[in-house]
């Protein structure tokens, strides 16, 4: 069983922070609520984590796995950042954004697309993401906690129907992850935008939330 840590939404309790921090150094698996989705994630250095969350949302080792930064220069350690990248990403971010770009040599193979050589970085607006980050000094890793795997890197539309409650969620995936973030937020699968900023022109490749925004800037 998974242990439950509450955690307030807007102001994120340091001493539950902190102990969720430790866990995650310790190569924990965590459901955690974001700006967009439910995610399901873990420290990206922790190898084993990893590759518990691929087995968790049975992705193949082909599928590259999105990952939360806490910041646009924190972004540029892990992906090469062209100038249009910048300004696009700098008017974007904090937000409901995935990004893909070039990745470094410091993601590791397990998260990056194999073929591409790229990466999905996210930089959420979600108090309790960016104290975990702060935290840990490390990206998290950002899956949609709707296991089916999914159609694009990071997350899946689904019909309204299919959305869980909270303690359905919780209960679904009790037995899957080490710890469990409650916030007391509900689920919504409102899905990111993903920009591809790999090439020279700038494309968005899923409309998601802010996607209006977004096109003011591609």
């Amino acid at each position: 069983m998974a242990t439950i840590f509450s955690v307030h939404p807007d102001n994120p309790q340091s001493r539950r922070i902190q102990e969720i921090k430790e866990a995650l150094a310790g190569g924990a698996v965590m459901l955690y609520p974001t700006d967009t989705v439910y995610a399901i994630g873990c420290d990206l250095n922790a190898k084993s984590a990893v590759e518990r969350v691929r087995q968790i949302k049975q992705l193949a080792n082909d599928k590259p796995l999105t990952f939360l930064c806490p910041s646009l220069s924190n972004v540029a350690t892990y992906a090469l950042v062209s100038d249009t990248a910048y300004r696009i990403m700098k008017r974007l971010i904090p937000g409901p954004y995935t990004f893909l770009l070039p990745a470094t040599k410091l993601v590791p193979r397990l998260v990056q697309s194999p073929k591409r050589k790229t990466t999905g970085i996210r930089v959420p607006n979600h108090p309790v993401c960016l104290a975990l980050l702060a935290a840990l000094e490390n990206p998290i890793i950002s899956t949609s906690a709707h296991l089916p795997a999914d159609k694009e890197d990071e997350e899946i539309e689904v019909d309204i129907e299919d959305i869980l409650s909270r303690a359905d969620l919780f209960d679904r995936l009790d037995n899957l992850v080490d710890v469990i973030v409650d916030t007391g937020e509900e689920p919504t699968y409102e899905v990111s935008t993903i920009l591809d900023l790999t090439g020279e022109e700038p494309t968005i490749t899923r409309r998601g939330l802010g996607w209006e925004e977004a096109v003011a800037w591609v």
